[in-house]
């Protein structure tokens, strides 16, 4: 690996009131962000949240239609793409097929008239372990290994701000996890800041140092990745960062150390300090790991939730643990994932159990569960199409 020096420490990225409109919708509500020089920071969120919107506004494909964009504490809103101290590496890679891996890699530094190009270049394809295939064409090269040259043409430019569009999308899994930790450690070596747009929510909890979460238009949530997915604050962030059960009910009692939810007739303990709401209607869960299986009912003391009895209607092993899922009645389904220690499912197909957690493992969120939506998906042409169409029909009828 190439030493820290390779590049300069990247600048931070501000965005101020971003709102982005399209015809018919709204894609970026109002974004407010900021991205300290140096981080790793990832942008999650399914597709149709505003996420590769957000990453077009930064690299200047797109102009937002109110709110300002900082590099460095520099306003760029109004600076072109290519004036920009922005380099994007996007998931197709957009190799030049006729020139070689040192010829791709050096292609930005001589168009720029930037002396010593070549020995940059293989300073670049050093720091990613590629500088011995640097005569070889792209498509001689493994998905692995194109990715790697493109994330090297790149960090030659030696940018204030790296954009990640979903890099890793077109490797499979077992090169997507090698390349997720090697993504890190040349980020930290070069100490560029990164922005990474994912919906892989493996991904960005492996590299980022801070994640944000989008959905319809907005950040969710944001913080460490450990902070989001232990801590969730809201029924999105709690559903899409992993799985998780969650129960709704009234808040029937209060303590300066916990709230006592009753859901259809059970009663559920939550500790105060992990929860956003203390009173009403409440939403509270616990993740599957976190939920032990019982073929008898466990012993009621005070640090324990516990539910039942309940039936097993499916049982899934995936190798390192096994997934169940018990019905228990007007509560819903619970999913319980249970390490494979032993040698067989702690239950089988139709058993009748009972769940459990420590009370310490629960969390309120600041919402319930509901079937609602801000906004239509920004990501598709088809989309915007539509929405055209039908305003069109709309007027024609008026008239």
């Amino acid at each position: 690996m190439a030493v820290r020096e390779f590049a300069e420490r990247g600048a931070d990225l501000e965005l101020v009131g971003i709102q982005k409109r399209f015809p018919g919708f709204t894609a970026i509500e109002e974004l407010d962000l900021v991205i300290p020089a140096g981080s790793f920071f990832a942008l999650l969120g399914p597709s149709g949240c505003g996420k590769t919107t957000t990453l077009r506004l930064v690299a200047g494909l797109e102009e937002p239609t109110r709110g300002r964009i900082l590099i460095g504490g520099k306003d760029v809103t109004d600076t072109k793409s290519h004036e920009r101290p922005v380099n994007t590496v996007f998931q197709s890679y957009a190799l030049f097929p006729h020139m070689t891996v040192i010829e791709n890699v050096a292609f930005g530094l001589k168009r720029r008239r930037i002396s010593d190009a070549v020995a940059k270049a293989h300073e670049a394809l050093r720091l990613v372990e590629l500088d011995h295939l640097a005569q070889r064409r792209p498509q001689q090269l493994s998905g692995g290994q194109q990715q790697r040259v493109a994330l090297a043409r790149a960090i030659v430019n030696r940018p204030a701000l790296l954009l990640l569009d979903e890099p890793l999308g077109a490797l499979d899994l077992k090169l997507r996890r090698q390349m997720q930790l090697e993504l890190k450690t040349i980020q930290e070596e070069v100490g560029l800041t990164f922005l990474h747009v994912t919906h892989d929510q493996e991904e960005a909890m492996t590299m980022a140092d801070t994640v944000a979460v989008m959905n319809k238009g907005a950040i969710e949530q944001m913080g460490a990745p450990a902070e989001l997915y232990e801590l969730p604050r809201t029924v999105f962030v709690a559903n899409f960062l992993g799985q998780s059960n969650l129960f709704t009910g009234q808040v029937v009692g209060t303590t300066s150390t916990a709230i006592t939810v009753e859901a259809a007739d059970a009663r559920i303990v939550v500790p105060t300090a992990r929860a956003q709401r203390h009173q009403g209607e409440v939403a509270v869960g616990v993740r599957p790991e976190k939920v032990v299986l019982h073929t008898e009912e466990p012993a009621a003391t005070a640090d324990r939730n516990v539910l039942g009895p309940g039936r097993v209607i499916d049982v899934s092993f995936s190798g390192v643990s096994t997934q169940y899922l018990v019905d228990l009645g007007a509560l819903g389904t619970v999913v319980v994932f249970a390490q494979n220690v032993g040698s067989g499912p702690v239950a089988g197909l139709g058993a009748e159990v009972w769940v459990s957690w420590e009370v310490a493992h629960g969390f309120g969120l600041d919402d319930v569960p509901v079937e609602a939506g801000r906004f239509p998906a920004d990501d598709s042409t088809t989309s915007i199409a539509a929405q055209r169409r039908e305003g069109l029909v709309s007027e024609l009828e008026e008239h």
